[in-house]
């Protein structure tokens, strides 16, 4: 067996041996996200000083993965303040391409705003690794994420994951008003039954990849094998969307396995290209406990052609079919894009360099400061009852919209089932 790669011929049986090592280094970042939380930050880390009441009748925690690449950090404070509420969890993790001092200015921007600092839920990761966002270095980095989220705490409902290049398009009081009254146990998952996508995952799944970011320092593109391998039988594939917003239940399931079917997809999906297309499609869909959770929709808005033209130009023109969609988040966005500033100033109600205004932040997401000669700005330095949420036309609207689907059973509907009857169909033609 020989790898496609310039300079790179492994005997077959080196080749199985080096998938086997790859799938266990795999494992084992992930089982040491549990004994060693942040690395060297992890004599550093302090409990949330602000508890939020949970239980019925009380809007739910978040708990948010930010993820960034080398000079995205202001666009991950953006975001942070675009989505940012005392009830939430938020961890900002930076990969190996960007720089420690880059890293070190985010932990900073991050420890000189009191209103983190006084309610103690955003966190920084300081030490990062490799990524290849094709490979299995993606996927372990998301799943390292969800296990340092339980770690810091295990009293958030819903784990969510955004690039820098992601943006709301509703406030958190919108977004934790429509989910206050939907059951804890779904999650939202786009699945996908064209018969194009599914020779497309036949052939991926098939083919044999290694992703060397997961043992080197910087990202490295991916082997392929020339010879593949045949489709498992033991468990049915899925995909979709690499966006989610999975439970908290699920994700514990993903990370401790205690059936054991999540590890084993694991290794399976360390050797897949794009696996994080497939791999929580894949363990909800083959879990009887799960499979019936899953709403077939990631609530994203993505604007496909910025390859062609200004994007900026592009986006503004997505502007009134993004903010109808009914979406919370839509992307890709690029740093200083003008229609950022729009969904700020006509949708989020945010202040330049602010927070959201809400009930938490009786100031309005910023007080100014004009006691000195050079005006001084503080992140919401007075605040309300963080318990207390109060939605606008868009919550109001999706809150709506989830209830009926609720209150009708169409939730329960498995896509699971779907695909899968589609899947069937046409490998028999």
């Amino acid at each position: 067996m020989r790898i496609s790669k310039v300079h790179s011929w492994i005997p077959g049986y080196h080749l199985w041996i080096l998938v086997f090592l790859v799938s266990l280094l795999l494992l084992g970042v992930l089982s040491r996200s549990f004994r060693s939380g942040f690395s060297d930050e992890s004599n550093e880390y302090q409990p949330p000083k602000i508890i939020p009441s949970k239980g019925n009748g009380y809007p739910p925690v978040i708990a948010y993965w930010i993820f960034g690449t080398n000079g995205e950090s202001k666009k991950m404070l953006r975001l942070l303040k675009a989505i940012y509420h005392p009830r939430n969890q938020y961890l900002l993790q930076l990969d190996a391409e960007s720089s420690d001092h880059e890293r070190g200015d985010l932990a900073l921007s991050i420890q000189s705003e009191k209103v983190f600092q006084a309610f103690g839920n955003v966190h920084v990761v300081g030490k990062s690794y490799a990524v290849n966002r094709m490979g299995a270095s993606a996927l372990g980095a998301t799943l390292h994420a969800a296990a340092l989220l339980l770690k810091i705490s295990t009293d958030w409902d819903w784990f969510i994951t955004l690039s820098a290049s992601d943006y709301p398009l509703m406030t958190q009081d919108d977004l934790l008003h429509a989910f206050t009254f939907l059951p804890r146990d779904l999650n939202f998952v786009h699945y996908t039954n064209k018969t194009s996508w599914i020779w497309k995952e036949r052939k991926l799944s098939n083919q044999i990849v290694v992703d060397p970011s997961l043992h080197n320092q910087k990202s490295s593109p991916l082997f392929y094998a020339v010879e593949t391998r045949e489709t498992p039988d033991a468990f049915k594939l899925f995909g979709g969307s690499p966006w989610v917003i999975l439970t908290r239940a699920f994700m514990e399931y993903c990370i401790r396995g205690w059936d054991n079917s999540p590890r084993k997809l694991l290794m399976y999906f360390s050797n897949v290209a794009y696996p994080l297309e497939s791999y929580f499609h894949t363990v909800l869909c083959n879990s009887a406990d799960f499979q019936n959770t899953t709403v077939d929709n990631d609530l994203r808005y993505i604007i496909w052609d910025t390859t062609h033209g200004e994007a900026n130009v592009l986006n503004m023109l997505h502007y009134d079919k993004m903010v109808a969609s009914g979406t919370v988040f839509a992307r890709p966005f690029q740093e200083g894009d003008r229609v950022l500033n729009k969904i700020d100033i006509s949708v989020l109600n945010r202040p330049p360099n602010g927070l959201v205004p809400g009930e938490w932040c009786i100031d309005k997401g910023m007080n100014r400061s004009t006691e000195t000669s050079k005006q001084h700005e503080e992140l919401c330095s007075t605040w309300g009852n963080i318990n207390a949420i109060k939605p606008g036309p868009y919550g109001i609207k999706l809150g709506v919209l989830l209830s009926e689907l609720a209150r009708g059973g169409t939730l329960r509907t498995s896509p699971c089932e779907q695909q899968s009857e589609s899947r069937n169909i046409t490998r028999t033609m």
